[in-house]
């Protein structure tokens, strides 16, 4: 049985799998949590206990989640891609990009934990804006591949009039919208969205498709930002985050109460983001896909495993983990020498982006692409560097309260001017990269952690504690492309040929990379999925 096979064996060797990644990708947090703990931030047994029980949750639901991801989203993005292509009608793709766009990101994990913390807008006004923002540049995203439109004169314009609509929206929603474009990219949007562009780039079959498939994610991580600062600009109210207390518990009893009692909430609200998606899905089936009953079973299965990790993801992340983050920042701001949260904060970015699993990821496809030129191990030290220092810029941000727009508008110019510069598909992935940094484990914990000290020392949250995410994933912009500069002045070239050996020809004359190939040529003869 193939990757994505429903067998006992092959279902227990993935989860195997993904419990590596997600306790690795959590593990640090905890460890670093303990230490502090025990050391120079007194944490009460409540909140210690708290966070211990939503870290095993967060877990869990992460395994449960990456795996029904794999066995439902990429795959329903494989078919979907494969029938608009039969197609070949470009208002239908059109239409089409824009509805998938939508109803994936309402899905977004991060994107719930985000809304959950700007309170004075309600979750689904944020949310919803974000959608059609996403919705909206996929389909720029998707017309960029068709008709080879280059990436950089895009970022540009539209980065251009990020930065212009930003002067007239109050500052209150300004940090809120750049952290918008980098959680909304998550592990939900980016497995779905990647495997359309494949499929759409594989229309026009020339040695430059396989380049153009990349910076689909570079693109619908601007539309967030786009539609947060139009909603700031037309939703009035006087701030958009409100402090809650933190919960304490006095016995066993009441800790089992206060996990019991989020679990409807999020059981709910997990059932309505999904079933979008899945009616359209449904839809598409019966009208165009028409699937056989293996295939469909095995997406089936994966939408339901997806629905029960979101569901323990959201509670352990919103009882457990925003909450001791939070708590951990007060108690940090409030020391003599609360100064020590600017390299608490960089160790914890070093830790959080070398553990999460989409870097590995990226390293092998950079790697990949320069033949080794440049290793995967630089690739991850760059990363983990760049990140600590944004990471602590955040911080020194917090103590300060100095603009996120000292530091966004210059480091955007950067990245834009060495896009100018780099091979293009360099550009590419770095702008696709920001979402790899900015994951689950930033928005559950660095920006509470910030929301935390900024009350400590009585900053303004709004302004100052939010941009987190933005900071974060703004930096790889940077790195990968200063990578492909290394790599164009050591006079590497991209090897076409070694490029167009490694796409294969599929039914109907289409051809994909070899990678996503060779996924298919895991999976057995009656799984073969027909495009």
């Amino acid at each position: 049985m193939g990757r994505f096979g429903t067998h006992p064996s092959v279902l227990k060797e993935n989860a195997k799998e993904k419990a590596k990644e997600s306790i690795s990708a959590v593990l640090p947090i905890v460890l670093i949590v303990l230490a502090l703990g025990f050391t120079i931030a007194a944490l009460s047994p409540s909140i210690l206990v708290e966070f211990l029980i939503g870290s095993v949750l967060v877990i869990i639901g992460m395994i449960f989640f990456s795996m029904g991801a794999e066995m439902s989203m990429t795959p329903m993005g494989e078919h979907v891609g494969g029938s608009m292509l039969r197609t070949k009608k470009l208002g239908f793709i059109v239409i089409l990009g824009f509805v998938l766009g939508f109803i994936i990101t309402i899905s977004e994990p991060d994107l719930q934990v985000l809304a959950e913390q700007v309170s004075s807008v309600p979750n689904m006004v944020l949310i919803l804006s974000v959608a059609l923002g996403v919705g909206a540049f996929l389909v720029v995203a998707l017309l960029r591949i068709l008709f080879g439109i280059a990436l950089p004169p895009l970022l540009f314009c539209f980065y251009i009039l990020v930065f212009v609509i930003a002067m007239f929206v109050p500052e209150n929603f300004l940090a809120v919208a750049f952290d918008s474009g980098g959680v909304t990219t998550g592990p939900m949007t980016v497995p779905f969205i990647m495997a359309l562009g494949v499929g759409i780039a594989a229309i026009r079959n020339d040695k430059h498709a396989g380049d153009d498939s990349f910076g689909l994610v570079a693109l619908c991580s601007i539309g967030p930002i786009l539609a947060v600062l139009i909603l700031g600009l037309v939703y009035h109210t006087e701030g958009i985050f409100t402090s809650e207390a933190v919960t304490e518990v006095e016995n066993s009893v009441e800790l089992g109460r206060l996990f019991a009692s989020a679990l409807p909430k999020y059981f709910k609200e997990i059932a309505v983001s999904l079933f979008p998606i899945t009616v359209f899905f449904g839809i598409f089936q019966v009208v165009s896909l028409k699937l056989n009953k293996d295939v469909l079973f095995k997406i089936i299965f994966g939408l339901f495993y997806t629905y029960i990790g979101l569901v323990l993801f959201l509670t352990g992340a919103n009882v457990g983990f925003i909450p001791a983050g939070n708590y951990l920042g007060t108690v940090l701001g409030n020391l003599p020498w609360n100064w020590i949260l600017v390299p608490l904060g960089m160790v914890i970015g070093y830790f959080i982006v070398k553990a999460e699993p989409a870097v590995y990821v990226l390293m092998k496809q950079v790697e990949e692409l320069t033949d080794g030129a440049i290793s995967g191990k630089s690739i991850q030290i760059s990363l983990s560097v760049s990140v600590a220092v944004s990471v602590g810029i955040s911080m020194l941000r917090v103590l300060t309260g100095i603009s996120v727009f000292y530091f966004l508008v210059p480091g955007y110019a950067v990245a834009l001017i060495l896009s100018l510069f780099v091979p293009k598909i360099f550009t590419a992935i770095a702008f696709d990269s920001g979402g790899v940094a900015s994951g689950p484990m930033t928005a559950t914990f660095l920006l509470p952690l910030a929301q935390g000290a900024c009350q400590a020392v009585g900053g303004n949250i709004v302004t100052d504690a939010f941009g987190v995410v933005a900071m974060v994933a703004m930096t790889p912009l940077i790195t990968l492309q200063v990578l492909g500069l290394v790599y164009r002045i050591r006079g590497g070239e991209l090897g076409e040929k070694r490029k167009e050996e490694k796409r294969v020809a599929l039914p109907d004359g289409m051809a994909v990379p070899k990678s996503v190939a060779e996924l298919y040529g895991e999976l057995g003869d009656e799984e073969i999925i027909e495009l």
